[in-house]
């Protein structure tokens, strides 16, 4: 059963002209809850006062989160945390409120850490691109509508993730993860100047491979390296590495260069990825 905090209180209301609601002027961050404890929390705030500063949105107190957190998280072992920043009500209009309050809202849903196959995920590329916006690049806004249209266009149950392209048909990301190929013996993943989130994920591996002494280039891709890439993985806070087995035709191996990230993740704590 999912539980909320509205503004520190367990209230489901919220009122009709809040930002968030009409304009999407806002943000979130979804935090995977293993053993009871956020994971990589500090990350998260991190990417979230970052975030806010960027768009002008007053910070929420670190204090405050982890309190709620601990609140609703109660006797549950594992689970989905979910934090929501909105600027707050306002009057009509896309000027921004004088004297903003902004809304907070903590959510937690109980379940089981999900299921990563060994083999690998069955994954597709999307007809819905991404927007190129350097100011809203790498943040977690309250717009999703493109993934939202990406994820429209399947329904089958075996395809679990679609990759985004831009309007230059480049890759940039999944519909809710980061993008990771390996290919002529080093690590490659799109630079996100332009769209895409930077993943908290995203980051442990880059930090990860610089640690382990693994190559990574980040730079715009071509859709033709993915034919030319011995493997494929996706990245995302509550599944660690996904490795891809089949992308619109084109079959994956594990590599030895997934399987060392994925060892290294799993010493960090990410169970997902381990053996």
């Amino acid at each position: 059963m999912k539980r909320w905090l509205v503004n520190g209180e367990p209230d489901t209301n919220l009122m009709p002209f809040d930002r968030g609601l009409t304009y999407g002027d806002g943000l979130f961050e979804t935090i995977a809850v293993r053993a009871g404890e956020c994971r990589f929390f500090g990350a998260h705030y991190a990417r979230l006062v970052v975030s806010c500063r960027r768009l002008s949105l007053p910070v929420p107190a670190q204090e405050g989160l982890l309190e709620g957190a601990t609140q609703l998280i109660g006797n549950d072992a594992d689970g989905t945390l979910k934090i929501i920043v909105t600027r707050g009500a306002g009057a009509r209009g896309y000027r921004l409120p004088d004297d903003p309050q902004p809304t907070c809202i903590i959510g937690f849903s109980p379940e089981a850490p999900p299921a990563v196959p060994d083999s690998g995920v069955r994954v597709r590329i999307c007809r819905t691109p991404v927007s190129a916006n350097p100011v809203l690049a790498g943040m977690k806004t309250l717009n999703r509508l493109e993934q939202v249209m990406a994820r429209a266009e399947w329904d089958d149950p075996e395809i679990l993730e679609g990759i985004m392209l831009n309007v230059r048909e480049e890759l940039v990301c999944g519909t809710m993860s980061n993008l990771f190929l390996v290919a002529r013996g080093q690590l490659w993943t799109p630079v996100l100047d332009e769209s895409g989130v930077h993943g908290v994920m995203r980051s442990q591996v880059l930090d990860l491979a610089d640690d382990l002494g693994i190559p990574c280039t980040e730079q715009r891709l071509a859709v033709s390296l993915l034919d030319e890439a011995d493997d494929v993985f996706l990245t995302n806070a509550r599944v660690g590495i996904w490795p891809v087995a089949e992308l619109d035709g084109r079959t994956y191996q594990r590599n030895d260069v997934t399987l060392q990230l994925r060892r290294g993740l799993a010493e960090r704590g990410v169970i997902e990825c381990a053996d």
